[in-house]
């Protein structure tokens, strides 16, 4: 088989590493290691001994995270950043619009997901898979009622995703639903928004390591149901 001569090659280009110090190679990454021993048995309480050094550290926002849904029969994958709400031996909660979001439309054909963390000043990733499932409008209604009301209102109003004329339109929206609870504190959580959680099968910890020989630790679940941890290859 013959080659494309190279004049006729498409177009390529390769970004060029930020570095560090006005150095042209990748970022080294050297701020921890991470061995099986350091690992508690559980990964959620796993999750939380790194979360908490995360916010100690004064990592930013160490509770964004990057969730990941696919579409069925599509196969089409769609990843946003959203807030994680809460974490415990459940799984992961986020909260977001249920009718008219994308992500509630992938979770309706395939309730599978996934969660990415990255904590840059700690040089460290977290990643969760495992299937989803939506709250109680009770259990979504202790959260709700910790957001301002201005979030609170704006949950009624946005058919989040859905296309939007102009922000004038969002505007008169808004403003319908303050009429609408004028007044009142109390505000009932909306019957298509609420909680997600992501019940984990898959946890993985990653601490970064230099020339790209990262440490990676993987919890699943055995025939017994219990956590088994295998370290992964870089």
């Amino acid at each position: 088989m013959s080659t494309q001569p190279s004049s006729q090659q498409p177009d390529r280009r390769i970004l060029k590493p930020s570095g560090t110090n006005d150095s042209p190679r990748a970022q080294q990454y050297t701020k921890g290691q991470l061995t099986i021993d350091q690992l508690n048995a559980d990964p959620t309480t796993q999750f939380q001994i790194w979360f908490d050094h995360a916010q100690a550290e004064k990592v930013h926002q160490p509770e964004t995270v990057t969730l990941s849904t696919a579409e069925l029969p599509s196969g089409r994958v769609s990843a946003r950043m959203v807030y994680l709400k809460e974490a415990d031996s459940k799984g992961f909660v986020i909260y977001s619009n249920w009718e008219t979001s994308r992500k509630a439309s992938d979770v309706s054909s395939n309730p599978q997901a996934a969660l990415t963390f990255w904590w840059q000043e700690l040089e460290r990733q977290v990643r969760v898979e495992g299937p989803c499932h939506r709250l109680t409008d009770e259990e979504s209604q202790v959260y709700y009622d910790t957001r301002i009301r201005g979030s609170r209102l704006g949950a009624w109003a946005s058919r989040q995703s859905a296309v939007l004329e102009d922000r004038g339109v969002l505007e008169r929206q808004v403003e319908d639903v303050e009429r609408r609870f004028e007044g009142g504190e109390k505000i009932p959580v909306p019957g298509f928004w609420g909680g997600l959680r992501v019940v984990p099968e898959m946890v993985e910890f990653w601490q970064g390591r230099p020339s790209r020989l990262h440490d990676r630790f993987r919890y699943c679940k055995d025939g017994s149901g219990e956590w088994k941890i295998d370290r992964l290859s870089p």
